[in-house]
């Protein structure tokens, strides 16, 4: 997970286009993963929720077991959680209420929960809070990604310790898009939301 070229690490500094900020909490899902082949053949993880959670390290990598040895065309997942999850409440392991990422059955699961502070924001102790969310439309915040793969890549079905899809996550992408001035306080679904929702896509690419 990077800002920029740089590691992030919660507490330091870094700049985007508009502001200086720093991190304090960074915790999204990402879901629904499908692998497609060159065959055009495609594989579907089941039960597939996956909370990142910058504080816990052993959140950042997961396998994803296929059933064959192919080579990868694109891989599609979900920033956020479906809303056939969000009405069934929240459940256990990533998608526990626990996590901190669950509102109520009436707004469902936080989908993405960026937190920290800016001497831009006028608020108390220059805080900003972005807890994007939302499965009721026009409100509704999951957004789908589909990443094609430049070099080929083969995963094991039963292993795949050489052989890793690496998700780079840079929130400066976010950031460039949002003056922390005007958006800094986002806590329920809404167009706002919306618009954070519509630009965290442009954070994930594939090495």
């Amino acid at each position: 997970m990077k800002f920029n070229d740089k590691s992030i690490q919660l507490g330091d500094k870094y700049i985007s286009k508009n502001d200086t900020l720093t991190l304090e909490t960074i915790k999204f899902y990402l879901s629904s993963f499908e692998i497609n082949y060159n065959d055009n053949s495609t594989y579907k993880e089941d039960k597939s929720y996956h909370l990142i959670d910058i504080e816990k390290p052993e959140s950042l990598e997961f396998s994803l077991k296929s059933d064959s040895n192919k080579t990868i065309k694109s891989i599609k997942f979900n920033i956020g959680v479906d809303s056939l999850a969000s009405v069934s409440g929240a459940m256990a392991d990533d998608l526990d209420a626990t996590n901190g990422m669950y509102w109520a059955w009436q707004s469902g699961f936080i989908n993405m929960k960026i937190e920290g502070k800016s001497n831009s924001c006028k608020t108390r102790k220059n805080q900003f809070h972005f807890h994007v969310g939302g499965y009721l439309k026009p409100n509704y915040a999951m957004r789908t990604i589909e990443i094609s793969i430049s070099k080929p890549v083969t995963l094991s079905a039963v292993e795949m310790p050489n052989n890793e899809l690496v998700i780079k996550v840079d929130l400066a992408k976010l950031f460039d898009q949002v003056h922390l001035s005007e958006t800094n306080s986002i806590m329920i679904p809404g167009k706002v939301a919306m618009k954070i929702a519509d630009e965290s896509v442009k954070m994930f690419t594939v090495e």
